[in-house]
């Protein structure tokens, strides 16, 4: 399962999923985003006992403000409608996955 794409309509949804949740907030022009995109792709194919979503923040500026996203990529993790991690800037995939299983 890819990634979901998330924009304010479907956001409450992906809140209150039963999973730990992986949220990547990016924009189609940033070059580090790209770099993580397919990683985040992969975690959604590989690992199906979490959510991941991706927020474009261009389309989603409102979504980006209410998470305090002033650098792209942002991925933040969260469980139970709660933020717990946070990572800002390009980063490995096995660093992606020690923030969702920590």
């Amino acid at each position: 399962m890819s990634a979901i794409s998330v924009n304010k309509n479907n956001f409450d949804q992906i809140k209150a999923s039963e999973n730990r949740v992986l949220l990547d907030f990016y924009a189609d022009w940033c070059g580090p985003c790209r770099m993580v995109l397919p990683l985040v792709e992969q975690i959604a194919d590989e690992y199906p006992q979490y959510t991941v979503a991706k927020v474009n923040v261009d389309a989603e500026p409102e979504l980006a403000q209410a998470f305090g996203v002033s650098s792209i990529p942002t991925l933040i993790v969260m469980e139970k409608g709660n933020v717990i991690k946070r990572s800002m800037g390009a980063i490995p995939k096995q660093r992606i996955l020690q923030l969702l299983e920590d």
